[in-house]
């Protein structure tokens, strides 16, 4: 924090090994990182790389206490991003330094995706553009009866099962920058879906915790129903097997009520 306030022109970075290390830093975070624009008008530029995504490794590997970054983020006093792409994540980077003020951004790293077929960019995704705070999907709007609003690793675990199934009829949308919420373009999003009658907020964390009580707060114009882990108090379970249920249920709560494109065509043609 220091090193980012001494020097504003440096893009200074503290990277956790997992999400939990950040965990004993909660003084300075509720203390500087957090609160100092609003306390003393001193603005900070620090980055903040937090793995986290639920891959079966247990509590202590699993989360970066998503919710305790939104508790706090209020008015655009930081930028809480979890990107999907290696470009997202490059241009997220960059834009810290082409701002000309300074905000902390909170970095959502899944380790999972560093290895991923589908989490990859063109080089003209990096050389081109800028950052994407949602990127919305491309299937047939008017097909759309479920729109489903998620971040994070999760979207490639919702996209494969989507795929492997056939499922024409579900919209991912990812939400890529949690705060500061992008609320207009969230509403652009809504009118494009016109035939869409459920919408859901699908998230890897137990109902307590993650981005629900923010998106529920923050996200207006629909009604939410959230998809997630029971509620716990432990960020995840220590077992790997119940971890992959617990993980296999949320697929499939979201998809209950998809149609696979085959149903589709034969309604067509009758």
């Amino acid at each position: 924090y220091g090193y980012a306030m001494a020097r504003p022109d440096t893009l200074t970075i503290w990277e956790a090994q997992f999400g939990d290390f950040v965990n004993g830093a909660q003084i300075i975070l509720d203390q500087y990182l957090c609160a100092a624009e609003e306390k003393w008008y001193t603005q900070n530029g620090l980055v903040l790389l937090l793995p986290h995504g639920y891959e079966g490794q247990g509590a202590e590997h699993s989360s970066a206490r998503m919710e305790r970054f939104l508790n706090s983020s209020v008015g655009g006093n930081m930028v809480v991003v979890n990107c999907t792409t290696p470009a997202n994540f490059f241009h997220a980077l960059r834009r810290q330094l082409a701002w000309n003020f300074r905000k902390p951004l909170i970095v959502f790293t899944p380790k999972s995706l560093l290895r991923h077929p589908l989490c990859t960019s063109a080089l003209d995704d990096l050389t081109t553009g800028g950052f994407r705070e949602i990127i919305d999907d491309v299937i047939d709007p008017a097909q759309a009866s479920t729109v489903v609003f998620c971040q994070g690793k999760i979207y490639y675990d919702l996209l494969e099962h989507r795929e492997k199934e056939g499922l024409v009829d579900t919209a991912l949308v990812r939400i890529e920058q949690l705060h500061p919420l992008p609320e207009k373009q969230l509403q652009e999003i809504l009118r494009k879906y016109t035939k869409a009658q459920r919408y859901l907020w699908v998230q890897e964390e137990p109902k307590n915790m993650g981005a629900w009580a923010y998106m529920l707060m923050n996200f207006h114009g629909v009604k939410l129903e959230c998809i997630s882990r029971p509620a716990s108090g432990a960020p995840a379970t220590g077992s790997s097997k119940r971890s992959a249920k617990q993980q296999a249920d949320i697929i499939a709560r979201t998809f209950a009520h998809s149609t696979r494109k085959e149903t589709v065509t034969s309604k067509v043609k009758a």
